[in-house]
């Protein structure tokens, strides 16, 4: 069985809207403001998952991600077009914009259950698919890619919840100025 794996950056007060500025929030950009270090290739060291596994993407960020990496050359750009991809949209019709990429048929969780059962399933960004994975407790591992920077106000990753998430720190990997941090599941939960 694989593991729901999700990688997000992340402010230090825990907001996770428009790291990039592509939403254009007064904020935004927030993550790029420390350099291309922190943001490239495999930041978030998914490593043989972009081989084996399959990536789960809400509208927004597969259309960003496309754009940007399926023309590029550099290895993680190739490995991610070459990984399979799936959309959750309601709008979409068409995803053969961005190469083995397919629409999510039915329901997020279905899809994300069925195919946990042979290998890992990796959400990049995609805070919509990523709620609706915390709603149903199927989130096994956080990568976080922290930064120094305090927004305020945004969409918080962890939203009110009645009760506490327990998770276990799995490792810390200073990345220039963020810091990768990796949370996996507590023993006796999910």
């Amino acid at each position: 069985m694989g593991r729901v794996i999700v990688s997000q950056f992340i402010s230090l007060d825990g907001i996770v809207t428009d790291p990039d500025g592509s939403d254009r929030t007064s904020a935004g950009g927030w993550a790029f403001r420390h350099g291309r270090g922190p943001v490239e290739g495999d930041k978030f060291r998914l490593g043989s998952i972009l081989d084996t596994g399959v990536t789960v993407f809400g509208r927004t960020t597969w259309e960003l991600l496309g754009r940007l990496l399926s023309p590029r050359t550099d290895d993680f750009s190739v490995r991610m077009t070459k990984m399979a991809k799936l959309v959750a949209s309601h709008s979409l019709t068409d995803v053969s914009g961005w190469a083995n990429s397919a629409l999510i048929d039915g329901d997020v969780v279905d899809a994300v259950r069925a195919e946990r059962e042979s290998r890992d399933v990796s959400v990049v960004g995609s805070l919509s698919v990523v709620r609706v994975l915390q709603a149903a407790d199927l989130i096994d591992e956080y990568r976080l890619m922290t930064f120094p920077t305090v927004l305020g106000t945004g969409e918080r990753l962890f939203p009110a919840a009645d009760a506490p998430i327990h998770l276990q720190l799995a490792s810390t990997v200073q990345n220039g100025p963020a810091v990768l941090t990796t949370y996996e599941r507590s023993a006796g939960q999910g």
